[in-house]
């Protein structure tokens, strides 16, 4: 496993250090190389996001990719792969593989399949995005198939979490007796160094993007590395 790579296309700056840490908790078995793909990250209104993730400037970053020898494309945009809705995410899916002539999925794909790998059908969402991305997270998770039994926002503002405090506060409030598993979906905020912290006080799977969306693309190349301190999706 040692030679593979699995390209990460990032919308922005924020969060950036996750698959760094993420590739040292993984022992340097897999690299996580990042292309930026520009423009303003997770914006709130559904055209901004479907921009974001338009097929055109997808792809425009996957030959960065490529050319670091990637064996598998990952689009990291949560918000920009939820607002396109069920079907048109698949679709965006399809472009990017295209794209690259490589296995591709998405964020937004990453929290279903893990949902269905951990057995988990009813979810507690934490968001720190305004109303309208959580309304497309929610649409996309009923799509398929899951029971959102909660929403929480930690403001009306887009003002990324940081810190193990706050994310311990953030998926707290979020949780729910019937909630299987807590999602937290921004991409901005810093999770890695925590996943073991936060499903230690919920007593359950917290599956946060940059865990999800790299244990996609492993999947992707039919890898199941088991990793402690990453949570029950590598457990």
């Amino acid at each position: 496993m040692g030679g593979d790579a699995v390209g990460v296309l990032h919308p922005g700056h924020r969060a950036e250090d996750d698959y760094r840490r993420l590739e040292s908790l993984l022992g340097g078995t897999v690299r996580l190389p990042l292309a930026r793909t520009g423009g303003r990250p997770e914006p709130a209104r559904a055209e901004a996001l479907r921009e974001l993730g338009s097929a055109a400037r997808l792809s425009a970053a996957v030959a960065e990719l490529r050319r670091q020898g990637v064996r598998a494309v990952l689009w990291a945009g949560t918000s920009a792969g939820f607002a396109f809705g069920w079907e048109g995410a698949h679709a965006q899916v399809r472009e990017v593989a295209a794209a690259a002539g490589l296995p591709a999925s998405s964020t937004s794909f990453a929290f279903v399949h893990a949902l269905r790998e951990l057995g988990a059908t009813r979810v507690a969402v934490a968001s720190g995005c305004p109303g309208e991305v959580a309304g497309h997270i929610t649409d996309f998770l009923k799509a398929a198939g899951a029971e959102v039994v909660s929403v929480h926002r930690a403001t009306e503002a887009s003002t990324p979490v940081r810190g193990r405090a706050e994310l311990l506060r953030l998926v707290g409030a979020a949780d729910h007796r019937r909630a299987q598993a807590v999602l937290l979906p921004d991409t901005s905020p810093l999770t890695a160094r925590w996943l073991g912290d936060l499903e230690a006080a919920l007593g359950k799977p917290v599956l946060t993007a940059s865990q999800v969306t790299v244990w996609e693309g492993l999947r992707l190349l039919d890898r199941h590395p088991r990793r402690p301190g990453l949570g029950a999706l590598f457990d």
